[in-house]
């Protein structure tokens, strides 16, 4: 179903029958993907004496609990409440949820014995070019990343000034498929996501993060629509389904 929307004064021609789902999916066994040194998540049937939620074991409905953090078991959109003492929530941040989007690929750099994505590389990607969002996708780019097991990996991160770049921009919703901007274990420090934030300035509450995104090699770097989901969490960050929509001619 091709349609025409309009963006920053911009009249763009999208088909909605083709969503490229950039998202990965949590399901409650040990294959999920997982960081900061947590357990998998679980899905399970509520059970009571009397009565099972699953309609496989006897019950008449399906109904599960399941238990998951949302920062460490898949895509997830976070505000800068997930950095500040003031509690932030992405269900009060997050107002809009369509933009214009650039997705670029990165190879990142050997650096002091870890790989970064330096301002340098991504000046260079986005050349004068200013999106609402940035979709980064990193090299190498296998599909192990929807099961990965990150923890105590030491996975690529992007420098502070990588995000003082993203920030100064204009860009408000950097979209990554690492676990986190930051590297693994920095002291707490969180460079990169207190300087996307400007959480020492001016605050960008409007801003966000999304991480454990997948973007398959079969979707070329360019201009896309973006359609930022989240589940209504009064939290600082939610699981996500970000969409993307080809910009057509």
């Amino acid at each position: 179903m091709k349609t025409t929307i309009r963006l920053n004064n911009r009249v763009l021609n999208i088909d909605l029958s083709k969503p490229i789902d950039i998202s990965i999916p949590l399901t409650g066994n040990n294959a999920n993907v997982n960081v900061w040194y947590l357990d998998p998540p679980k899905i399970e049937p509520v059970s009571s004496e009397e009565w099972v939620g699953s309609v496989k074991e006897g019950g008449d409905v399906n109904f599960n609990n399941i238990y998951f953090n949302p920062h460490a078991h898949g895509t997830h959109t976070e505000c800068v409440g997930h950095v500040t003492e003031k509690l932030y929530s992405i269900n009060k941040c997050l107002k809009q949820f369509i933009f214009t989007a650039e997705v670029i690929t990165v190879a990142p750099e050997l650096i002091g014995g870890d790989y970064v994505i330096s301002d340098t590389q991504l000046k260079y990607l986005l050349k004068t070019r200013k999106p609402e969002a940035v979709v980064i996708r990193t090299m190498p780019n296998t599909k192990d990343k929807k099961s990965k097991q990150y923890s105590n990996t030491n996975w690529p991160y992007l420098t502070e000034e990588a995000a003082i770049f993203i920030r100064n921009r204009g860009i408000k919703h950097l979209l990554i498929d690492l676990p986190s901007i930051d590297k693994e274990k920095d002291d707490g420090e969180l460079l990169a996501h207190k300087a996307f934030w400007d959480v020492n300035g001016n605050i960008r509450k409007e801003a966000t993060i999304t991480e454990f995104i997948y973007v398959p090699n079969k979707i070329k770097d360019g201009k896309y629509v973006l359609n930022l989901q989240i589940a209504p969490f009064e939290n600082d960050a939610s699981p996500s389904k970000p969409i993307l929509y080809k910009i057509e001619d």
